[in-house]
C-alpha cells in the first residue's frame, strides 16, 4: 500500500484498487446493516408485547447523557468527514488532526458510556438474573435491560474497532502515506464510522426516549 505508483502491487491502478476496496467495504456494511437489523426487529416485536415495560423501564436511562453521546459522535462524522476531504486535497497534516480529533471524541464517548455503565452496575439496574434494584419497578424490567446492555454493548465493540483503525490510517497519515492521488484506506474508514454514529442515532430515541 502507498507505493510510488500510489496502489498496492495486485492492482493495475490506484482507481482499480478503489473501486475493490469500496465494493468490498459496502458488502461489510451491508452485512452489518442486516446484524443490526435483526436486532432492531427483535427490539420492535419486544417493544410491542410489553408497551408498559418500554414506558417505565426507559425513565431509568439517562437521556442527558445518551444526548451528549449523540451530539459527540455527530461531532465525530464532522470531523471525520472533514479529514477524508483533507486527504482527498493532499492536506495530510490537516487530515491526521482532523482524524485525532475524530479518536478523542470517540474516546470521550466511551468515557460517557463507562461512567453511565457504573451507575446501572451500583443500582443493579442489569440484565436477567442479575438485576438486583432495590426499590419496586416492573417485574420484567430485567428484560428491558437485557436488551439495553445488548444493543449498546455491542454498539461499544463497534466503536473501540473503530478507534483502533481510525488510529491505524492516523499512524499512516502522519507517516505520508497518503496523497491526492491515494487517500483509499482514509475513505473507508470514514465509511465505517459514519456507520457507527448511524447505529447510534437509532440506539438513542429507540432505548433513551421511548415512551
Amino acid at each position: 500500500m502507498g507505493n510510488k505508483n500510489h496502489h498496492a502491487h495486485h492492482f493495475e491502478s490506484a482507481a482499480a484498487e478503489f473501486e475493490a476496496s469500496k465494493q468490498g467495504l459496502w458488502v461489510f456494511l451491508v452485512n452489518e446493516v442486516l446484524f443490526f437489523a435483526g436486532l432492531f426487529v427483535a427490539y420492535a416485536i419486544y417493544r410491542i408485547l410489553n408497551p408498559d415495560l418500554m414506558h417505565e423501564a426507559h425513565k431509568y436511562l439517562n437521556w442527558k447523557l445518551g444526548a451528549t453521546n449523540t451530539v459527540v459522535l455527530i461531532c465525530s462524522s464532522l470531523t471525520m468527514a472533514l479529514g477524508v476531504t483533507a486527504a482527498q486535497k493532499g492536506q495530510q497534516k490537516k487530515s491526521a488532526n482532523l482524524i485525532l480529533v475524530t479518536i478523542l471524541l470517540a474516546c470521550v464517548f466511551l468515557v460517557i458510556k463507562y461512567f453511565e455503565y457504573m451507575h446501572k452496575i451500583h443500582e443493579g439496574l442489569l440484565p436477567g438474573g442479575l438485576f438486583s434494584y432495590h426499590e419496586p419497578i416492573h417485574p420484567k424490567a430485567p428484560q428491558f435491560f437485557s436488551v439495553y446492555f445488548v444493543l449498546t454493548g455491542l454498539h461499544g465493540i463497534h466503536v473501540i474497532g473503530g478507534i483502533v483503525v481510525l488510529a491505524w490510517i492516523y499512524m499512516r497519515t502522519l507517516r505520508g502515506e497518503f496523497t491526492d492521488k491515494y487517500f483509499t484506506p482514509v475513505e473507508c474508514t470514514g465509511l465505517y464510522w459514519h456507520f457507527v454514529d448511524l447505529v447510534w442515532i437509532y440506539l438513542f430515541p429507540l432505548l433513551y426516549l421511548a415512551s
